[in-house]
């Protein structure tokens, strides 16, 4: 006397059941609460009747002593259901054996879907979802891409799971807004973002996908620039630094344009004496940061803490008075 719950995922095809999960199906009989259940269809093409019934703890735990039976949970995997059924069982004087079978698994990244999911309905939902556009999402792209920074600067990596989910909401909120306009009027969808990001990473990493030897890191840094350099002629890029964003924080854009040029063996010439007064200093601190090892930009981020630091100990001090 076996009572068998039977559970899905609603992020997994619903006819990709495991073996166990269909032998079990098969073998019946087979009760659910869901009468939409998005396996049902598949179960009527293979002959396995499910008959939906009123759910209900106590009847499934005696029906479950009567002799084998199988309960097709919902997407959701009616957790609660089964709680009162174990209680329910527990009080019966031959109580049945319950066995969980997982019918399909969620696969790392599936969770993914549900944002895409979410994401979908807001578009279509919400009125200050409808009414955004990539323009008006900058703000947060940025503000958002920040506090990542900010996170990992002050080593909250607690607070770095939250940041980064919202983060990747603004990378799939601008592929809904993308959805929405035709290929040829350059529309795409979040699988063409993840397809084009996969595609890239197997191209520059062949060490790892197309069997080429390498030394060590060194080897794979001088593989990428050269990558690299053929996809930026395939673009048509005139300029070896046509694709470094300009609109990047300044010192950030220097110390990338410099070490960009540098790698293309630049003569380091160029980068002296550009722009004026106080333009010229900050640039020139950038490759002297750069000739040091160092990032000018953690470097005055990291200046800047520690300034902000000190005003708020002489904001404490006043308080105090001190």
């Amino acid at each position: 006397m076996t009572l068998v719950l039977v559970t899905t995922s609603p992020r997994v095809a619903p006819g990709l059941l495991s073996g166990r999960a269909w032998a079990v199906l098969k073998d019946g009989p087979v009760l659910t609460g869901t009468p939409d259940h998005p396996a049902l269809p598949y179960l009527a093409e293979e002959g396995v009747a499910v008959e939906v019934v009123t759910p209900d703890a106590a009847a499934l735990a005696r029906r479950g002593t009567e002799g084998d039976v199988v309960w097709l949970a919902s997407p959701e995997g009616d957790e609660a259901l089964m709680r009162a059924v174990g209680h329910a069982a527990l009080a019966l004087p031959e109580p049945p054996v319950i066995e969980v079978v997982p019918g399909s698994y969620d696969l790392p990244g599936s969770r993914v879907l549900d944002l895409v999911t979410v994401m979908d309905r807001l578009r279509r939902s919400c009125p200050w979802d409808r009414k955004q556009t990539h323009e008006s999402l900058v703000p947060y792209l940025m503000e958002e891409a920040y506090e990542v920074l900010e996170t990992i600067e002050e080593g909250d990596h607690a607070a770095l799971r939250e940041e980064l989910g919202d983060l990747l909401l603004q990378v799939v909120f601008h592929a809904r807004l993308a959805q929405e306009r035709p290929p040829d009027e350059g529309g795409f969808d979040v699988d063409d973002v993840a397809a084009g990001i996969v595609d890239k990473l197997v191209r520059r990493h062949p060490h790892v996908f197309s069997g080429t030897a390498v030394s060590g890191a060194d080897e794979v840094s001088d593989n990428w620039d050269t990558i690299k350099a053929a996809e930026r002629a395939a673009k048509g890029w005139e300029s070896l630094l046509d694709g470094v964003p300009m609109g990047q924080p300044a010192l950030s854009l220097a110390n990338g344009l410099q070490s960009r040029a540098e790698r293309a063996g630049v003569p380091s010439s160029l980068a002296r004496a550009v722009g004026q007064g106080v333009g010229r200093e900050l640039f020139d601190l950038v490759g002297r940061a750069r000739a040091a090892g160092l990032d000018p930009e953690a470097e005055l981020r990291a200046a800047a803490r520690d300034y902000r630091d000190r005003v708020r100990a002489w904001e404490r001090s006043r308080g105090s008075g001190g």
